[in-house]
């Protein structure tokens, strides 16, 4: 069986509601699975919620609920959220569930087994809001603790460790050997630098059921729960166990459920893309290789690792109103418009900075005057001159229709997927511009130049199939509705459809319809119509 195309998100934390930050991971991510789907590959997304720890009890406690009660109402709204977000995930993982509580458990066991656990005592702080343990190296020169750690309050208890310290020098030699492990480079280089300069503290990887009983039990002392994040980046196996991949041990399968007798499922493991923020990259840079070497297990091929959005220059942040509401913005905007702006405003790697003024001219001037005006006007001119009927085929546009699908077909690939829509926008501006130079409602004057008005029709009709199958990854309703008006059936979702000369002589298209309406900027001194929710 071929393995499939695995992809992940990075499972998000239930103490609140999305915001900007999870919408963009999750575009992204929806972005490279159904880029490789386009491209023929099988493609398994993987996106999820992370419903154990101290914040998830105590903000269950404030609200008067049970733990599973407060994560059950919000994994309705999460859910509804990768909705509107358009997402094509394959399965929706929730720690709480017994498929992923089986393989935590079972792995803690096996490793306990193998000697990687000791027990020992913590005497320090610790940070609930960050749900770590800190040092003295964590502090700032005046001796407190950042203010993103909240209270940090000092503890002495007994705690099971995980001897990550002994794999230290594996573990850089692997990224050193393996430099598309971790993507961007800069961030490789980061991580090697903190493992070459540090000594690698092992990981304290439980905590007391008496302080925190909201977590998996640890199968082997029942007076503790697994520490989150040990818990958290097991969800990466979690699945692929659940349903039989056959490339699994048999020990983790049947943990999950899908032992001896039951059907093999996809070959997943291992993944091969972790899409995840740079705040997390320690969490999957150096504890969950680690832990995927104890256990046997192969390591994900590579770590995509993406940065943060400030709002006009500012840390985002609820308690100085300064957000970004991604419900709204699509609401308002549409799903595509805002799928477009954070991929194409940001790259994946650097940090971003979403401004309003930003976002409506990037709509205005990219989306509704450039490719929308360029479908819209080649469908009314056919519609108009030619009754709706595609001319003989002429391949005046076909190299820069060519250049412009290789060029995304390789960011595609090389997850460098802002630059997949710069170069199909280099398509959109020359066929515009094919426009302007050839003139085709003065063509349309003369009965001389019937021929060449025929000529120009079909480039311009062709150029727009061939949009909707490079952007469908990026704007897929946008990109059907292309394919809608063409007259297509289907859907523009397989990447060898944009080979020039597939619009056939004769066919007939529909009409064209507005796909991204313009927007006039607001009349001086009347309220903006601001995407962002003040």
């Amino acid at each position: 069986m071929s393995k499939a195309y695995y992809i992940t998100t990075a499972i998000y934390y239930v103490n609140g509601q999305p915001h900007l930050g999870h919408a963009y991971e999750k575009v992204i991510t929806d972005v490279i699975a159904r880029s490789r789907r386009s491209l023929g590959e099988k493609v398994f997304f993987l996106t999820g919620l992370d419903e154990h720890g101290q914040k998830v009890q105590q903000a269950a406690q404030r609200e008067g609920k049970t733990p599973q009660a407060y994560c059950d109402e919000l994994a309705v709204d999460w859910l509804k959220f990768a909705t509107t977000l358009g997402l094509t995930h394959d399965d929706f993982v929730r720690t709480t569930q017994p498929r992923h509580r089986a393989v935590v458990q079972a792995i803690l066991a096996r490793l306990h087994g193998e000697g990687h656990f000791y027990v020992g005592e913590y005497v320090g702080w610790y940070s609930a809001r960050a749900e770590t343990f800190l040092t003295d190296k964590d502090r700032r020169p005046d001796g407190t603790f950042d203010p993103e750690y909240g209270d940090v309050v000092e503890l002495r208890e007994n705690n099971y460790y995980f001897k990550l310290g002994v794999h230290q020098q594996w573990l850089i030699d692997y990224i050193e050997a393996n430099p598309e492990f971790i993507y961007p480079d800069y961030r490789r280089n980061e991580i090697l630098g903190f493992l070459r300069n540090n000594t690698l503290e092992d990981l304290c990887i439980t905590r007391p059921a008496s302080r925190l009983g909201w977590g998996i039990p640890v199968p082997f002392d029942p007076a503790y729960v697994t520490y989150v994040w040990f818990d958290a980046l097991t969800n990466y196996l979690t699945v692929p166990a659940a349903l039989g991949d056959p490339g699994l041990p048999g020990w983790l399968r049947s943990a999950a459920g899908a032992g001896e007798g039951a059907a093999p499922g996809p070959s997943l493991w291992p993944a091969d893309a972790h899409v995840i923020g740079k705040d997390i990259v320690k969490f999957h840079a150096v504890y969950w290789p680690i832990m995927l070497k104890a256990a046997g297990l192969p390591l994900p091929k590579r770590l995509l690792v993406h940065g943060w959005w400030q709002k006009d220059g500012q840390k985002m942040s609820k308690s100085t109103g300064v957000i970004v509401d991604p419900v709204s913005v699509v609401a308002d905007w549409g799903l595509d418009a805002f799928r477009y702006y954070v991929v194409r405003e940001l790259d994946l790697g650097p940090d971003g900075n979403w401004t309003d003024a930003g976002f409506e001219s990037r709509y205005n001037a990219e989306l509704a005057n450039g490719l929308g005006n360029l479908v819209n006007r080649a469908l009314s001119m056919l519609k108009k001159y030619r009754g709706g009927v595609v001319p003989a085929r002429h391949d005046e546009l076909a190299a820069d229709a060519a250049e412009a699908a290789r060029g995304v077909e390789q960011a595609y690939r090389e997850y460098r997927i802002q630059d997949a829509l710069v170069q199909a926008w280099g398509l959109v501006n020359r066929a515009n511009q094919y426009v302007d130079r050839t003139a085709p409602f003065k063509l349309a004057k003369d009965p001389a130049q019937a021929a060449r008005l025929d000529e120009v029709l079909y480039n311009l009709v062709e150029s727009c199939r061939i949009l909707a199958v490079l952007l469908w990854p990026v704007i897929p309703a946008s990109a059907e509705k292309i394919f809608a008006q063409l007259g297509l059936s289907g859907q523009p979702s397989c990447f060898a459809e944009s080979a020039w000369g597939r619009l056939a002589a004769g066919h007939r298209v529909g009409d064209p319809a507005p796909l991204f309406p313009r927007r006039e900027p607001a009349p001086t001194g009347a309220a903006p119509a601001h995407p962002a929710k003040r």
